[in-house]
């Protein structure tokens, strides 16, 4: 990086939470349709951050997910948007956007209701599942993981795409849907289902689909989700999973970034109390998700100096 923007974006990030008061920031942050993790991430961020930082000011975009987040990203109609590891992967390879900060890691996982007969994937042939939304990173997801353990996503199962990714657990309840694939330990539709009355069980992908899986996905990453993460939770899960970001849309200018990206970090503590189920955004975590080329020039210069 060349030493005066380092420099520059050090002298950003130290400045006194003073002088950030007496200029106003706003951004705009696309999201996904509401019922989702994207949303309630959004918001909890945005109320995390006015703790610290009450002038910078995210205003929250609903949007249909990640594929229409990259598009408005791309045509300059919002700063910043969220965006599932599967698709920011292909879009950080030229189309000028660039990676501001994490959001959280996700682990893949189906979730049927507890007394389903369905126990593994390979259960699912021939019944509806409901995928998530046609823009959700999530969905792409969700069929890479079918396909890894050997099933077809639009023809071994029937395929359902959500209008608002807050309408699985319904189909789940009433029937509709056999199951639903989701990612997070705090996503509100696994959520709702493990605290609903008669519970919920998770179903992973095989240790052989999870190496198959991994091998066709290089965005997506082994995770673990551990007992007691979800209630009635007895055992470790293994599945596979993905981080999602923050990403900016091209030309988003370094001062905007460092302050937005000290903000984070400082807020870290509130927003683990508005997201207790999930990993706290930190920055840091980029140096492992994300090839140094990716991030934005303030980001980097914030992992430089840390």
């Amino acid at each position: 990086m060349k030493h005066w923007l380092l420099a520059a974006c050090i002298g950003l990030l130290a400045g006194s939470p003073a002088s950030h008061a007496a200029e106003p920031l706003r951004l705009v942050l696309a999201t996904a349709t509401p019922g989702g993790g994207f949303p309630a991430y959004g918001e909890a961020l945005a109320a995390a951050i006015r703790e610290v930082d009450p002038d910078l000011i995210l205003e929250l975009r609903a949007s249909k997910g990640s594929t229409e987040n990259l598009v408005l990203l791309r045509d300059g109609r919002v700063d910043l948007g969220l965006v599932q590891g599967e698709y920011a992967y292909e879009a950080l390879t030229g189309e000028g956007v660039t990676v501001v900060a994490p959001v959280y890691a996700a682990p893949g996982l189906f979730v049927v209701p507890a007394d389903s007969p369905v126990r593994r994937i390979d259960d699912l042939r021939g019944r509806p599942v409901a995928l998530g939304t046609r823009s959700s990173g999530l969905t792409a997801m969700g069929r890479a993981v079918l396909r890894g353990s050997g099933i077809d996503p639009e023809h071994d199962i029937r395929p359902v795409l959500l209008d608002q990714a807050g309408d699985g657990p319904a189909m789940l309840r009433d029937g509709r849907a056999a199951a639903l694939f989701g990612g997070g330990t705090g996503w509100p539709g696994f959520r709702t289902m493990a605290e609903a009355p008669g519970g919920a069980r998770f179903i992973a992908p095989s240790p052989a689909s999870i190496a198959a899986i991994l091998a066709a996905s290089p965005s997506l990453r082994r995770m673990t989700v551990p007992p007691g993460t979800f209630p009635r939770q007895d055992a470790t899960i293994e599945t596979v999973g993905s981080w999602s970001f923050i990403l900016g849309r091209p030309g988003l200018g370094p001062a905007a970034v460092a302050r937005l990206v000290a903000a984070i970090d400082k807020a870290k503590p509130a927003l683990a109390r508005r997201l207790p189920h999930e990993r706290p955004s930190d920055p840091r975590d980029l140096k492992e998700a994300v090839p140094a080329g990716w991030l934005h020039p303030a980001t980097a210069a914030f992992l430089e100096g840390r």
